[in-house]
C-alpha cells in the first residue's frame, strides 16, 4: 500500500482517527512511517487476508520490535556476527578458533552476535562475554532455549522465524565471520554474498574461518571456481570480497581494517557518496581514477566535503568524502574500490572500529 491510501478522499476519516490516535499514544517522530504500519494493517483486514498469513505478519511485527528494543541501547558499538553450527562440540578445533576470534574482537570494543544456540554459537558468546554477546535465538522443538551464556540476561531475543531471525543477525553487523556448518550456516553464508554481490546491502567484510590447516571453506572456493564461474552464474572476481583463512589473527584483521580509512556511503540520486576519514591526496584521487573509471558511467571519482543534503540530515557532516556516478550494474565490485581507499597511504593507521550497518 501506498500513502495516497490514506490520503484525503474515502479515508479522510480514518487518516484523522490515527492522527488523533498518535497523538494521544505521544508519538511525534516518523508519524509518516508509524501511519503506514498502521494503515498496512486496515488494508489487510479490508483485504480478506487468511488468517495464517495475518498470524505471520502480526508474529513478524512483534518479533522485529523485541530485536529492535534489544539492539537500541548498543547502536553506536560496531558489531559482528559470527555464523556457525550448533553441532559443534567443544573440544573440536572450531569451537576454540570461535571463541578466539570473539575474544579478539570483543577486546578491540565490538559485541559479538549469533544465534544464540549451542556448538559455534556458545563458544562465540563464552569468548565475547555475556556483556558483549547479543542472542537472537530460533525456537525449535529440539533447541528451544538460548545457551547458557544469554540465561537471565535481557540481551537475547527469540524469534519464530528464521526469516525474521536472519534479518536480525545481519542487520545491524558491521562485519562477518562464517566458521564451518551445515544448511543452515551455508543459507546464512550465501545470503550475505547474495546481499553483497547484488548491492542490497553496504558492503561488509566477510570472514570464512577454518580450523588450522582445515579445507572445508577452500572446498567451496574450489567448487565455485570448477563449477559457478566457468557456468558463467557467478563473476570471476565474487568469492574475491571474502577472505577464506584458518588464522584468528587475519580474521581480526580483515574484520577491523575494513573500517581504516572507509566509514560509510550513501546514494544521493546517481551519485555514490563514500564517506572516509582521510582526504585522498590528488595522486591517491588519480590513481583510484586510473584503477576503477571503467566501473563509472560518466565523470570522475573526486573529493568533496559534505553534500548539503547530508549536512541538513546531520549525516556525518564532519567527515570527507569520496564522489562518483557509479553503473549501477557495477555496484557487486565496489568491495574493490573500498580496498583501495583502505590502502591510500594518507589513510590513518588506526582507526574506531566499524559503525552500523545502514542499509535498508
Amino acid at each position: 500500500m501506498t500513502e495516497a491510501t490514506l490520503t484525503p478522499g474515502p479515508d479522510e476519516t480514518l487518516r484523522a482517527e490515527m492522527d488523533r490516535m498518535l497523538h494521544d499514544a505521544g508519538i511525534t517522530a516518523n508519524r509518516e512511517l508509524i501511519r503506514r504500519i498502521i494503515g498496512t494493517a486496515i488494508e489487510l483486514g479490508r483485504d480478506g487476508t487468511e488468517r495464517l498469513d495475518l498470524k505471520i505478519t502480526a508474529s513478524a511485527v512483534v518479533e522485529m520490535r523485541r530485536a529492535f528494543r534489544i539492539f537500541a541501547p548498543y547502536a553506536g558499538v560496531p558489531k559482528v556476527t559470527i555464523f556457525g553450527s550448533a553441532r559443534t562440540r567443544s573440544d573440536d578445533p572450531l569451537y576454540e578458533q570461535a571463541h578466539d576470534i570473539a575474544e579478539r574482537l570483543a577486546e578491540s570494543g565490538w559485541m559479538v552476535v549469533t544465534g544464540a544456540g549451542p556448538g559455534i554459537m556458545q563458544a562465540a558468546a563464552e569468548g565475547a562475554g555475556p556483556d558483549r554477546a547479543i542472542g537472537v535465538s530460533i525456537r525449535l522443538p529440539f533447541e528451544e532455549r538460548p545457551n547458557a551464556i544469554f540465561a537471565d540476561r535481557d540481551n537475547v531475543v527469540a524469534m519464530k522465524y528464521f526469516f525474521t531471525r536472519k534479518l536480525m543477525l545481519m542487520k545491524e553487523s558491521s562485519g562477518f565471520v562464517c566458521v564451518p556448518g551445515g544448511f543452515g550456516t551455508m543459507d546464512e553464508m550465501f545470503e550475505l554474498l547474495t546481499l553483497q554481490q547484488t548491492g542490497k546491502a553496504e558492503p561488509m567484510p566477510i570472514v570464512l574461518l577454518d580450523e588450522p590447516g582445515g579445507e572445508f571453506w577452500s572446498g567451496l572456493r574450489r567448487f565455485v571456481e570448477e563449477q559457478m564461474i566457468p557456468a558463467g552464474v557467478v563473476s570471476g572476481d565474487d568469492l574475491e570480497r571474502v577472505l577464506i583463512t584458518d588464522s584468528v589473527e587475519a580474521a581480526e584483521a580483515e574484520i577491523t581494517g575494513f573500517w581504516r580509512n572507509y566509514d560509510s556511503l550513501r546514494w544521493i540520486d546517481e551519485l555514490l557518496v563514500l564517506r572516509v576519514r582521510a582526504v585522498p591526496t590528488p595522486e591517491e584521487l588519480e590513481s583510484l581514477n586510473e584503477r576503477f573509471g571503467h566501473l563509472l558511467v560518466s565523470g570522475r571519482i573526486e573529493a568533496v566535503s559534505a553534500l548539503p543534503v547530508e549536512i541538513a540530515d546531520q549525516d556525518v557532516p564532519d567527515l570527507p568524502r569520496v564522489t562518483m556516478i557509479l553503473n549501477p550494474f557495477k555496484v557487486g565490485h565496489l568491495f574493490h574500490v573500498i580496498r583501495a581507499i583502505n590502502e591510500l597511504g594518507s589513510a590513518p593507521d588506526r582507526v574506531p572500529a566499524g559503525t552500523k550497518n545502514p542499509s535498508e
